[in-house]
């Protein structure tokens, strides 16, 4: 059974936290769905979610807008997918998304919604960010693990 998770963030250094949280308690198969606007921290996040994941230098995770697929090595294998300026699902497809879901990886999609019927079939986490003030951020976590304890 999965829960949806609903919190608030009051700073990025919050965000990184929560997403730490997250990520040390992935077990590798995950699919993770990131969305929300511009500057609402789902680059913070996915740090926080890829230091908790092992990753072997957090200070290297960063935005793959232009290069499109970062990855990050650990205890997990970590795909790192930008969808932002991806035209149409084929090209999301045709990034190798299948080799890169093995029980040994995490991936996470930033803007997600733009490749949404690709993921709607596979066991996707979604994470929506919005902005609630200045550095304030609502966080909303669809189809959480039932092994993700209380974040």
């Amino acid at each position: 059974m999965s829960a949806d998770i609903h919190l608030v963030s009051n700073s990025p250094g919050q965000t990184i936290e929560f997403g730490r949280k997250l990520g040390a308690q992935l077990r590798g198969g995950e699919v993770i769905g990131i969305c929300g606007p511009l500057g609402s921290g789902k680059t913070h996040l996915i740090k926080g979610i890829a230091t908790g994941a092992g990753a072997e230098d957090s200070r290297q995770v960063t935005s793959p807008t232009f290069v499109i697929v970062n990855e990050y090595h650990g205890r997990l294998d970590i795909y790192h997918i930008d969808a932002y300026r991806l035209n149409s699902v084929s090209e999301f497809e045709m990034l190798g998304f299948d080799d890169f879901c093995d029980p040994d990886s995490v991936v996470l999609v930033e803007w997600a919604d733009r490749v949404e019927p690709v993921l709607r079939g596979l066991n996707c986490v979604r994470i929506e960010l919005e902005h609630a003030g200045k550095t304030r951020r609502k966080i909303h976590v669809e189809n959480t693990p039932e092994y993700i304890g209380s974040l």
